[in-house]
């Protein structure tokens, strides 16, 4: 870290302050919070019912636990590359940072479009909000410290900006975080959630901890994998990638009283995988032995 100009360890300090801010508002609002599982239908299985019909010779799709498993995107290979370049994130412009998240944002959409169509599964995009104070949503009251939360009831992202990360946005690091809420809509429209909410509805405590966590670090390898379609470009460098990584690695489990998103050296760990492997395949925690998923 020394070695580097003075300019980059700047560059670098505030890129750790943006990070902080990004682990904490890594939360997942699930549409049944409000009543136990037991006592109604989780959401994406009736979302799933309305979706549009699957286009003839559509491969089948599994059910039970080997919706989530064996899923159809396991086998579609590298992960489209959406050729993007949603441009700079000047400080100081909210203008600007609802710009860049709607590029970003795009090029999901461009991406994981044409890895369902290779699956042969129908597809649809979430929705994007971007907001700058706390919101109810669908899914019930706004979590405290959150920035970023995707609502499964609207299949929408919702992303608050900051006057901090205002001050000091990091490019990479609100890339990975909308990456990573996208992931959570990947596993709603592939089916994968409807293995996840009945294994959740019969699992004690220490087996919905352990469920979450697959889920958790599922989104955060599919998210790599989007990353990994931008390497080497100016967004993801490699020396910005390998401190997020290692940021992640020291600290991404600070800030949750339980262990639902994976210790931090696991978040790193399948962060590397998704990045250096670039296909969803790469992301099957539901297949991995339980101390892959701690």
């Amino acid at each position: 870290m020394n070695s580097l100009p003075k300019g980059r360890i700047a560059a670098l300090v505030a890129a750790a302050v943006a990070l902080t801010m990004a682990a904490a508002s890594l939360v997942l609002v699930l549409s049944d919070v409000a009543a136990p599982s037991a006592e109604r239908t989780p959401v994406n299985v009736a979302q799933k019912v309305a979706s549009p019909p699957a286009p003839s010779g559509a491969a089948a799709v599994p059910g039970g636990r080997a919706m989530a498993t064996a899923n159809a995107l396991y086998k579609t290979g590298r992960l489209a590359d959406a050729n993007c370049a949603p441009g700079a994130l000047p400080a100081g412009s909210m203008i600007a940072y609802r710009r860049f998240l709607t590029r970003v944002t795009n090029c999901l959409n461009k991406a994981w479009a044409t890895q369902f169509r290779k699956a042969r599964m129908p597809f649809s995009k979430p929705r994007l909000r971007i907001i700058t104070k706390k919101v109810r949503t669908p899914c019930g009251a706004w979590n405290t410290g959150a920035d970023g939360v995707y609502c499964s009831t609207d299949r929408t992202m919702y992303l608050m900006i900051s006057r901090d990360q205002l001050r000091n946005p990091f490019p990479l690091g609100i890339s990975r975080l909308i990456a990573h809420e996208y992931g959570h809509h990947v596993q709603q429209a592939s089916g994968i959630w409807n293995y996840y909410w009945t294994a959740r509805s019969a699992a004690g405590k220490t087996g919905r901890l352990q469920l979450s966590r697959r889920s958790e670090l599922q989104a955060e390898c599919f998210s790599a994998v989007f990353m990994s379609t931008m390497k080497g470009t100016e967004l993801v460098n490699q020396a910005d990638w390998d401190y997020t990584v290692q940021w992640f690695y020291k600290n991404g489990a600070k800030g949750w009283p339980q262990n639902d998103h994976g210790k931090g050296p696991t978040q790193a760990a399948w962060m590397t995988r998704g990045f250096n492997r670039g296909m969803p395949g790469a992301c099957n925690t539901w297949a991995a032995a339980a101390r892959n998923v701690q």
